[in-house]
């Protein structure tokens, strides 16, 4: 999230940045869209953040 510090953070572009990132991990994880995951079980097998939780770390 490069730049992120900069950003005006509404509740729209952090659910789209989320979107993104989730869209991402099914793709590294190989994640087929016939298999029903959920989002939080995806982002425990990555050891990932949500989005909105690492732009208020910044």
């Amino acid at each position: 999230l490069y730049g992120a510090e900069t950003w005006r953070t509404t509740a729209t572009i952090v659910k789209k940045v989320q979107v993104v990132i989730n869209n991402c991990l099914r793709k590294i994880l190989i994640v087929r869209w016939l298999d029903t995951i959920s989002n939080n079980l995806l982002w425990e097998r990555k050891n990932q953040l949500l989005a909105e939780e690492e732009v208020k770390e910044r």
